[in-house]
């Protein structure tokens, strides 16, 4: 009987350790899971965030150069233009 008892009860808290392994290693995948799908929204949040900012650039240099064109082709226009 008190080997029954003794091996029975080993038996639960072999079963209880496992138990306990599964459930810390499921948390913890669980968790990496997550940490890989914040960071992969972070980074497209990022990735707009730059595309963003290199549209308000490119269109700032777009203008500026126009502006500048603009500047360049009076000057021009007043240096060749009839003497009166």
């Amino acid at each position: 009987m008190k080997i029954a008892t003794i091996l029975l009860l080993g038996t639960m808290s072999l079963a209880s350790v496992a138990l306990a392994q599964s459930t810390t290693t499921s948390s913890s995948q669980s968790t990496a899971k997550q940490d890989m799908k914040d960071a992969g929204h972070s980074t497209a949040n990022a990735a707009k965030d730059v595309g963003h900012a290199t549209k308000k650039t490119t269109k700032k240099v777009v203008h500026k150069g126009a502006q500048k064109t603009g500047e360049a082709s009076q000057k021009v226009e007043n240096k060749t233009a009839p003497q009166q």
